[in-house]
């Protein structure tokens, strides 16, 4: 969140773990995480640990050290 916060608006919001710029939902989890907490969310992504390559709205937690 540290590296984000620098060039957009970030919050805590009710469901899920932080919206960037009002728009964009990431929930935080493991890899057995799923998506029921965001299913009927638009522009929500799912964010987990111990997996190297995403698909879809599920990605690799790891990505988001790229943006340093």
């Amino acid at each position: 969140m540290n590296q984000v916060s620098q060039s957009h608006e970030l919050c805590y919001p009710k469901t899920g773990d932080f919206l960037v710029d009002d728009k964009y939902l990431f929930e935080i989890g493991g890899k057995g995480k799923g998506f029921t907490q965001i299913k009927d969310i638009p522009d929500s992504y799912l964010a987990v640990d111990d997996t190297e390559i995403g698909r879809g709205a599920r990605i690799p937690l790891w990505l988001l050290g790229m943006l340093y």
